[in-house]
């Protein structure tokens, strides 16, 4: 049996590389996983679910053509969270999604990652106008939201958790 040949984009940022997941980044993405950090992210996790959780970053590459980035720090090469569109299954449409992790927070890092991955869906994945699904007492990534022009467009159900979604403006209206 072969591997699969797969192919993630690496966009790089002023702070950042944007990038697919490696080997090495699992431990800091298990210990995100597993931290009170990820309760808006459907943690805290289990190691083996942080692993699934992990491995479906791939998957989502592999079966819809876009999906989520590691984002790393440039200066010190350390994993600072991942960022970008997932679309798994009974969502209503794909979603801009991201998780700092701890350390990265309140530096801007998410914002900066969130815009390339925002202008790269919309100019090479068809999926402009996306959506973030942004619990109601997560303040900080609906401030987040509201940096990146966000607006919430209506309440919703999350695999039965309330969530507001929030409707990014355009990026390709923006560069006509």
């Amino acid at each position: 049996m072969s591997a699969v040949a797969l192919s993630i984009p690496v966009i790089e940022t002023e702070r950042l590389i944007l990038r697919g997941p490696n080997m090495a980044d699992f431990e800091a993405f298990a210990a995100a996983c597993a931290s009170e950090r990820a309760r808006f992210v459907g943690g805290p996790q289990s190691r083996k679910q942080g692993w699934s959780a992990f491995l479906a970053m791939f998957g989502h590459w592999a079966l819809r053509g876009f999906g989520m980035w590691m984002a790393e720090h440039r200066a010190s090469g350390v994993p600072a969270g991942r960022i970008g569109m997932i679309f798994n299954d009974g969502w209503q449409e794909p979603e801009l999604g991201w998780h700092v992790f701890d350390g990265f927070e309140g530096q801007g890092l998410a914002q900066e990652a969130a815009r390339a991955a925002r202008v790269h869906a919309a100019r090479h994945q068809d999926l402009d106008r996306v959506i973030s699904y942004i619990a109601p007492d997560n303040s900080r990534s609906q401030a987040l939201a509201k940096r990146l022009g966000a607006r919430v467009e209506r309440d919703g159900l999350l695999n039965d958790w309330p969530v507001q979604i929030w409707r990014h403006p355009s990026v390709l209206e923006d560069a006509a």
